[in-house]
């Protein structure tokens, strides 16, 4: 079991990549991870999905986060 980060620490670790974080602590909205033990990551979500969810039994709660910013998606108009 690894060791609990808080969300700069695992951004920092991880830039630009998907990151199963278990026993995740949440904001009082429950909307941001604040912190959280980073269990698999990698930069292909499915692949965190596939080879991370065997690594995840040890854990009461896990959640998939993204370290990185999403592209803005543009808005069409008069469709």
């Amino acid at each position: 079991m690894g060791s609990l980060l808080n969300i700069a620490e695992i951004k920092n670790l991880y830039p630009d990549e998907w990151v199963l974080v278990g026993n995740p602590i949440w904001d009082t909205n429950k909307f941001n991870v604040l912190s959280g033990i980073p269990i698999y990551h990698s930069k292909d979500q499915k692949e965190v999905c596939y080879l991370g969810r065997n690594m995840t039994k040890d854990y009461d709660k896990i959640t998939l986060m993204y370290t990185g910013s999403f592209k803005r998606i543009r808005k069409l108009l008069n469709i």
